[in-house]
């Protein structure tokens, strides 16, 4: 009865520190949202907390009719695909043969592997690379640069460690050749891994806007979150010029800081809607190495 009672109490403590925890999550999002829904008084005077406060929809009625943000989201989604694919691509192309003992220099490749998690070569030579190349303003020069992360490729080289040999050797009996391994075998075996690690390429992605800050000047391939950079010092200062095509009479009737908010949501949920369908694949690929057999 007495360890009962300790698992309860310790049942309740645990459910209030994660209770509190989401809180402190979900405060900030839901005071963006609520400003993004709010009047321009009432958020001047402060009254916004997490719910909205004389409630309107027409910070997101602008925010819909600017074909700035439609082709500032376009850009993303088509830079977010497309990395998302040729990350994993490279990520597996590498993952599977250093998963493999026998393959001569792997120690080697690994340490390769380790260093550029380590050290960086710095903005200017990476912009001198990007430029020798021939990527500046090109979509190139958003996917290019993050296409291959060290530690993504540890993580599915680790998953893939764990395949049964004899499933791998099996198959090379009947005559497959390593092509065909990966891609009838490794890849459907490695689904959790994958969804993983496509959901961490998309995110990064998503998010990324040094790059483009670094590497487009062309307007028209502005992605998101640098066409959101631009609305909110468009916000703090309306009569400065930031670059995008809308003016201070844009905000004639609604509030900047409710469009800054408003670009932030309608810029947020798309990542956020993909989470769901990834996450029971999700869970189980983020507990790889945590159980030894």
């Amino acid at each position: 009865m007495t360890r009962l009672r300790r698992l309860t109490a310790f049942g309740v403590i645990n459910a209030l520190l994660l209770i509190m925890l989401c809180i402190v999550t979900l405060a900030p999002f839901l005071n963006v949202l609520a400003k993004s829904l709010s009047s321009e008084q009432a958020i001047l005077m402060g009254k916004v907390t997490v719910l909205p406060v004389d409630p309107n929809f027409r910070s997101y009625a602008y925010v819909l009719k600017s074909k700035d943000f439609f082709r500032a989201f376009a850009v993303q989604t088509i830079v977010t695909a497309s990395g998302t694919a040729l990350g994993m691509t490279l990520t597996l192309m590498m993952a599977y043969p250093l998963s493999r003992t026998r393959l001569t220099g792997k120690n080697v490749v690994l340490v390769m592997v380790v260093i550029t998690m380590i050290f960086n070569a710095g903005i200017i030579p990476n912009y001198m690379l990007i430029r020798r190349l021939g990527l500046l303003n090109s979509l190139m020069a958003l996917i290019v640069p993050l296409c291959f992360n060290g530690f993504n490729m540890f993580i599915v080289r680790s998953y893939m460690q764990t395949i049964p040999l004899s499933v791998i050797e099996s198959a090379m009996i009947d005559g497959a050749h390593h092509a065909q391994v990966l891609c009838k075998i490794v890849i459907p075996f490695s689904i959790p891994v994958i969804a993983t690690i496509s959901l961490f390429f998309a995110v990064t992605y998503w998010n990324d806007y040094f790059n483009a800050m670094l590497y487009i000047t062309n307007y028209r391939l502005k992605p998101l979150q640098l066409y959101l950079r631009e609305i909110i010092y468009l916000a703090l200062d309306p009569q400065g010029s930031v670059g995008t095509q809308q003016t201070s009479e844009s905000f004639m009737f609604v509030s900047p800081i409710s469009v800054r908010a408003a670009t932030i949501i309608a810029s947020t949920l798309p990542i956020l809607l993909v989470y769901p369908f990834l996450q029971r694949y999700y869970i189980k690929g983020i507990m790889i190495g945590s159980v030894k057999q």
